[in-house]
């Protein structure tokens, strides 16, 4: 098991630019970090300290579209691993990311 501390947020933060897209006010879209995993869509959280579990499976990222335009021409979709929190209820939240080590916290919305 990894308990991963402060390191987290900046995880989180990189997921954020890396990850799907919602239009926001004004016609623009903005990078969301939308996850979706076993049928559920999850968005990043302040999580800063947990510990990752076992490997649940695989989610997606969602692909982005950073120019609001309807193209997806910011991140391409992909998939990366979906991990179990210890003690939370994967209905909740997960943790992604390549590797326990680089998972980062999410919240099911």
């Amino acid at each position: 098991m990894t308990t991963i501390r402060c390191g987290a947020l900046l995880v989180t933060a990189a997921m954020l630019a890396l990850t799907g897209c919602t239009e926001s006010g004004g016609g623009s879209a903005s990078c969301s970090g939308l996850v979706t995993y076993d049928g559920r869509g999850y968005l990043p959280t302040e999580k800063s300290v947990f510990t990752v579990g076992a490997r649940l499976g695989t989610a997606t990222v969602e692909a982005c579209d950073d120019t609001g335009d309807g193209v997806d021409n910011g991140s391409a979709e992909r998939r990366t691993g979906a991990y179990a929190i210890e003690g939370v209820d994967p209905a909740e939240s997960v943790a992604v990311g390549d590797t326990p080590a680089d998972a980062a916290p999410m919240t099911a919305r």
